[in-house]
C-alpha cells in the first residue's frame, strides 16, 4: 500500500490538523451561524479522506472513510453513513444539555439508539439509480426527576434545536459546480452554484495531511471493531433493484463530560466503528457532531461518484471536491425556542479525466440522485424521538 491509502501513512483514522476555537453553533444556546468547509479526495479504491474545518476560526480535522465488503471496500474506516448516524446522536444530546442547563432542570441522557433507513432503487448500469431516505427513529434513555410529559417536551425541543436533525426535516436545494481538467464547465440537470471558483484541494495542500504536533486529541477519535464472523459472509449490494439499507447506531456518554461515544453498524456484515463527538463549549479534543455531519455528506457523495465511475468504466484519474455547509441556531434555549437550521450545501467537484464534458456532467447528476444523504437533504423527514 502507498501513503495514498488509509493504512499506508501509519496515521490514525482521524486527527487534528489545525487548532481553533469552538464554533458558536456548537457551544451556544443562542443565535449563531458557522460555515463548515470540507476539502475531500478519493484515494485508494473506495477509500477517501478529507479535511473539515469548523468555521474560519475553528479547529480542522482529517477524517477518513471506506466502504465495507458490501461495496467491495477494504473496511478500514467508517462507511459514510456511520458518520451521519453518530452526528444525529451527538448533536441531539448536545441540544438536550443546552436546554436543560438553560432551563435549570436536571436531565441526563444515558443512552441513545438511532436507526436510519435508506433505500436504493433503479439501476446503476442504466443510470436510473435513486437513493431515498426515511425518518430517523431515535430511542433515548434518560435519567430525570420530572413528569414524563415534561421529559417528552424537552426531548422534542432538543430535536427542533439540532441543526443535524433540521437537515432531514428541511427540504434543501443543494448546488453544484464542476471542474474538468482544471476548467469550470456548466452543470446540467442539477442546481448550479453561484459561488466564485473554489481552489482545487490538490493545489491548496502541499501534501497529504499530517497530525498537528502537540495536539490534545482524544485518541482514538475513531475506533474500528472488526466484523463478527458469526454474522456470516458479506454480500455485495446489487447494482439494481430495490434494496433497503438500514444503519443502526448506539451511543452513550464517554468518560469525559461533554464527549459522546457513538457506535454505528453497517447494513450487512462488516466492521463497526466507534466515533467520538466533542460537544464541550471550551475544548476541542475531537470533532463536533456538526463536523462529522458535514464529512458524512461529502463522503457519501464521493462514494456514489466512485461507484458510477467503476460501473461505467469511465477514465477518471482524480476525484476531489470542496463543500461548504452553513449550520445555524435561532431563538433562545432558556425560553425553549431554540431552533437548529441548515442552509443549502454547495459542492464543487474537480475531476481529471479522459472523457467528454457531457460524461462528467452526467456524473454529477447520477451521484446526486443516488447519494442517500443528498436524498434526505432534499426531503422533509423529521426524526421520531421516543423516551425509554
Amino acid at each position: 500500500m502507498t501513503e495514498d491509502s488509509i493504512d499506508g501513512s501509519g496515521f490514525p483514522l482521524a486527527f487534528r490538523v489545525r487548532n481553533g476555537d469552538r464554533a458558536p453553533v456548537v457551544a451556544n444556546g443562542a443565535p449563531a451561524r458557522t460555515v463548515y468547509r470540507v476539502e475531500a479526495r478519493k484515494i485508494f479504491g473506495h477509500q477517501k479522506e478529507l479535511i473539515v474545518a469548523e468555521g474560519e476560526a475553528g479547529a480542522a480535522w482529517r477524517l477518513t472513510s471506506d466502504e465495507g465488503p458490501n461495496l467491495k471496500g477494504t473496511d478500514l474506516a467508517p462507511f459514510p453513513l456511520a458518520f451521519w448516524n453518530a452526528a444525529m446522536q451527538a448533536d441531539f444530546v448536545n441540544r438536550v444539555r443546552h436546554l436543560a442547563r438553560a432551563q435549570g432542570v436536571a436531565l441526563d441522557v444515558e443512552r441513545v439508539e438511532l436507526l436510519n433507513q435508506y433505500w436504493f432503487s433503479g439501476s446503476f448500469f442504466k443510470g436510473t439509480g435513486q437513493g431515498t431516505a426515511g425518518p430517523a427513529a431515535v430511542q433515548v434513555a434518560v435519567r430525570a426527576a420530572m413528569p414524563p410529559a415534561r421529559i417528552r417536551a424537552l426531548l422534542d425541543a432538543a430535536r427542533a434545536a439540532s441543526p443535524v436533525h433540521a437537515a432531514f426535516a428541511t427540504p434543501l436545494v443543494n448546488t453544484f459546480a464542476l471542474y474538468v481538467n482544471g476548467r469550470r464547465v456548466p452543470v446540467v440537470r442539477v442546481a448550479a452554484s453561484t459561488r466564485p471558483d473554489e481552489n482545487d484541494p490538490y493545489k491548496s495542500h502541499a501534501g497529504a495531511p499530517r497530525p498537528l504536533a502537540g495536539a490534545a486529541d482524544l485518541q482514538p477519535l475513531i475506533d474500528r471493531v472488526p466484523m463478527d464472523p458469526s454474522e456470516g459472509p458479506p454480500k455485495v449490494i446489487p447494482p439494481e433493484g430495490k434494496i433497503p439499507i438500514p444503519i443502526r447506531g448506539t451511543g452513550q456518554p464517554s468518560a469525559i463530560d461533554g464527549v459522546w461515544a457513538a457506535t454505528a453498524y453497517p447494513a450487512g456484515p462488516g466492521s463497526r466503528f466507534r466515533i467520538l463527538c466533542d460537544e464541550r463549549p471550551d475544548e476541542t479534543g475531537a470533532p463536533s457532531a456538526l463536523a462529522h455531519a458535514a464529512a458524512a455528506i461529502a463522503f457519501c457523495y464521493m462514494t456514489q461518484l466512485t461507484r458510477y465511475i467503476e460501473h461505467r468504466g469511465h477514465k477518471v484519474r482524480q476525484v476531489r471536491m470542496v463543500q461548504t455547509l452553513p449550520f445555524t441556531l435561532a431563538g433562545d434555549a432558556a425560553a425553549g425556542t431554540l431552533r437548529g437550521g441548515v442552509e443549502p450545501v454547495d459542492t464543487h467537484v474537480f475531476l481529471h479525466a479522459e472523457e467528454p464534458d457531457a460524461v462528467m456532467q452526467n456524473l454529477l447528476e447520477v451521484a446526486e440522485n443516488t447519494c442517500y444523504l443528498h436524498a434526505a437533504l432534499r426531503s422533509a423527514i423529521p426524526s421520531r424521538v421516543v423516551a425509554t
